[in-house]
């Protein structure tokens, strides 16, 4: 059977689709980038949108199927698993960006949590990149000799001001959703 035979059809927009394009796959990978969350314990617990364990376990499984992540034996606990983004997985985060960029503009999203996608579209490129190294580094385990140490990660960043819009809005007397 040749690989379009496998699938709806050879078109690279439904062959990302049918990857990424069910309820919680997109929404795992995001934990992974933005939360730096790699145990399952991790991405269950504190998924804002509250996926149950099976459905977890299940994409896990598929992600790891399609190469968007490894799997390996935590070594600090019998027990667990860590999970990592591959480089197919960091890539996506231009995609990512993007996404986030279109919703907050068009969507009725809130301050908290759109913050980090206004910081990734107002860095542009540059930012992506450098993120994207950040990920290689924790994920692949590659050098850091191409970081500038007078950089900021950009995790920091967009850490720093998801927490500036949290302290304003505790300020204003609003309490905001949690994030991270």
């Amino acid at each position: 059977m040749d690989a379009v035979s496998e699938h709806r059809s050879g078109c690279p927009i439904n062959l990302t689709v049918e990857i990424l394009g069910d309820r919680w796959s997109l929404l795992i990978l995001r934990d992974m980038m933005f939360g730096n969350r790699r145990h399952f314990r991790e991405l269950l617990t504190n998924s804002q949108e509250g996926i149950a364990s099976n459905i977890l376990a299940d994409r896990l499984r598929k992600l790891v199927e399609q190469g968007m992540l490894t799997r390996a034996d935590d070594p600090t606990h019998k027990q667990k698993a860590i999970y990592s983004l591959t480089e197919k997985a960091i890539e996506l985060v231009p995609v990512f960006a993007q996404i986030g960029a279109w919703g907050s503009k068009w969507l009725p999203v809130s301050e908290e949590l759109s913050i980090r996608a206004i910081l990734l579209e107002q860095g542009g490129p540059r930012m992506w990149e450098q993120f994207m190294r950040e990920l290689r580094r924790e994920h692949l385990g590659e050098s850091a000799a191409d970081a500038d140490p007078d950089e900021l990660p950009v995790w920091m960043q967009l850490r720093a001001g998801y927490e500036a819009v949290m302290a304003r809005k505790a300020g204003e007397g609003g309490a905001g959703q949690t994030g991270d």
